[in-house]
This record gives structure tokens, sequence and C-alpha cells, in this order.
């Protein structure tokens, strides 16, 4: 399954983006958004399921809120109050990706969000 990321910027802290994450085929998993920053390791940011069920990562919630159109076989990442601790390139994927990498798919260039203070 291919799946674009796009969406990223640059923004001062306080700003908002959305992210949006397309994929070309009905997706039957439940889906996450993950960042990798400079030198550290890939993270969770936030999941939904095909429900509608979300979580969070501690550092995003209240901030994030993470939605899915499944009829356009799209989700969205909607990113407020952001803070320069937030600047990292964006990626989707399933929701067990980091987890088990056998139920992962490809996790393409991601997108690139900036965020000056």
């Amino acid at each position: 399954v291919q799946l674009q990321a796009s969406g990223g910027g640059s923004v001062q802290s306080g700003k908002s983006l959305r992210l949006d994450c397309t994929a070309f085929i009905p997706i039957g998993d439940n889906m996450a958004w993950y960042r990798q920053a400079l030198g550290k390791e890939r993270e969770f940011v936030a999941s939904i399921s095909r429900g509608g069920q979300s979580h969070y990562a501690d550092s995003v919630q209240g901030r994030f809120t993470v939605s899915m159109d499944n009829n356009k076989n799209t989700m969205y990442l909607r990113m407020s109050n952001l803070k320069p601790e937030d600047s990292a390139a964006y990626y989707c994927n399933t929701e067990e990706a980091l987890r088990d990498p056998r139920r992962a798919f490809n996790w393409g260039p991601g997108t690139l969000v900036t965020v000056s203070s």
C-alpha cells in the first residue's frame, strides 16, 4: 500500500497545521501518525481506529487531533499550538508499524514540520 503524507511546512510557535495521509486503496487497519526528529528515534504521535477511537502521545494530548475520512481513504492530523519540539518529519502508517514491522506499509518520505520560536 502506498501512503502519501503531506501538509508540512514552516510555522511559528503557537500556530496550526493540518497534515493529510492519503492511501490509494481502502485500508482495513487502524492507522497512526508518527514523527522523527533529527537524531532521534521515530515515535508514536496519534492513532485512530476504523471506528474512530483515537489515542495520543502525552506530548501532543490536547493539542493534536487525528481524524479519518474513510470515503476518501485519508487520515488527518490537526496540529494546534505548535511548539519547537514538534519539529520533525511526520509519517503515517498502520497502528502496529513500530511494534511489528511485518504489519507496516512503506514509510515513504514523510512530510517535514518545522516550528520556530
